[in-house]
């Protein structure tokens, strides 16, 4: 998510800061998974410099929006995420989630991309608007 959102930003002229980050710390410091590069790769996107941290106390208030893939990614925020924060908190699709392609095909890796980038143009259109 935040590479294509970091791309369309730029294309749209928006100056977003954007960062990721996982509900769990067994991946800290590592690469994306190879499969997402290069699919990620051949539509422009270079996940190169990403690495793998864990969501921070800070993130909470540092962020305007913290947006989660999934339902179960949503609930291990919660109880970390201060009460005036709460509000930030927000399924990346809306209302529903993104599918985890890890153990799927090429063709997952390429839906997953294809609804980040749609959902990527809609919210920074929408950001767009209210600035």
């Amino acid at each position: 998510m935040e590479a294509v959102l970091r791309a369309q930003a730029r294309l749209v002229g928006l100056a977003i800061e954007f960062d990721s980050a996982g509900t769990e710390n067994y991946h800290i410091g590592d690469p994306p998974d190879p499969r997402s590069v290069r699919h990620a790769q051949a539509r422009g996107y270079d996940l190169s410099t990403l690495l793998a941290r864990q969501v921070e106390l800070s993130d909470f208030a540092h962020y305007d929006i913290i947006l989660a893939a999934d339902e179960i990614n949503l609930r291990a925020l919660r109880p970390h995420c201060p009460a005036e924060h709460q509000h930030k908190l927000v399924l990346f699709l809306g209302t529903e989630a993104l599918p985890d392609p890890y153990y799927g095909e090429a063709e997952d890796f390429e839906k997953v991309l294809d609804l980040v980038e749609i959902r990527a143009k809609y919210l920074l259109t929408s950001w767009k608007r209210n600035n």
